[in-house]
């Protein structure tokens, strides 16, 4: 299994690449300190998996992950992150990493996880699997069955969670879309239905929707 180490941390990176560097069957073909750098060794190196942080200058690894996804869907990311915030795991699922680790995992759970993504499976740190369940369990949006003004049923959607005081970046994560896509509901929404802010939408939602 060939593995590509991003980090921005320098220690971090050196860390990782001597850690693999030990584990039978893993080949560490390169490392980066940043996501464009990565992509660049992504498409010379054509690794199987790439062990990814998020936080980095340049291109963070979100972005990094979103590219490698769409450029190169044979390539699984595997996210490596202090951070387990919500925004966070959700953001990174949705870029398409296939697993989702804290730094404080050790060498056995860090190889499972890309053994797990090289074979197309996923893995996710108990606190990112308890949040992805947590996101799932919120319940599935309840059906649309009228569109009013020449909405589409997604547009409905967003307005309603709009209705309820989500954000962009929570919409998102409710709907399992990209937060760019949720802009592009919403600027089709208001454009419809002769809004202009988030207020007017929420009160168009409760009221017709």
């Amino acid at each position: 299994m060939r593995v590509l180490v991003v980090d921005d941390q320098q220690a971090m990176r050196e860390g990782l690449v001597a850690l693999l560097g030990l584990v039978d069957g893993v080949e560490v073909v390169g490392d980066a300190g940043e996501g464009e750098r990565a992509l660049s060794l992504v498409a010379a190196l054509r690794p199987d998996v790439v062990l990814m942080d998020l936080r980095m200058p340049v291109m963070d690894g979100v972005e990094a992950t979103r590219r490698i996804a769409r450029e190169y869907p044979e390539v699984a990311v595997v996210v490596l992150t202090t951070y387990d915030d919500d925004r966070s795991v959700d953001s990174a699922l949705l870029a398409g990493a296939r697993g989702y680790l804290t730094k404080d995992a050790g060498r056995a759970e860090i190889t499972a996880a890309l053994r797990s993504a090289a074979a197309g499976q996923s893995t996710f740190s108990p606190t990112a699997a308890k949040r992805l369940v947590e996101a799932l369990s919120r319940g599935v949006p309840e059906p649309v069955t009228q569109c009013p003004d020449g909405l589409t049923a997604r547009e409905v959607e967003v307005l309603r969670l709009i209705a309820r005081g989500l954000n962009n970046a929570e919409i998102a994560g409710r709907l399992f879309i990209a937060e760019t896509t949720v802009k592009t509901h919403t600027n089709n929404a208001f454009a419809k239905i002769g809004v202009r802010n988030r207020t007017e939408a929420a009160n168009y939602a409760r009221d017709r929707l």
